[in-house]
């Protein structure tokens, strides 16, 4: 169950890169500074928390 929730949130990681560098190439934003932060954090954030959930622990030693 966490190996399958920290791939979905890779995946969510890549939409949100996906949707900021198309918002960037295609949107008329004034603000460019706001998207390319809040999809940072966002990418960073779920990236990371992903990451963590998938990373296997090792037993015993």
């Amino acid at each position: 169950m966490k190996k399958e929730l920290g791939k979905w949130l890779m995946d969510i990681a890549k939409y949100i890169t996906t949707a900021v560098v198309l918002t960037s190439i295609f949107g008329d934003v004034q603000e460019r500074w706001i998207i390319y932060v809040g999809g940072s954090l966002a990418v960073i954030v779920t990236l990371l928390a992903g990451l963590w959930l998938v990373k296997e622990k090792k037993k015993g030693g």
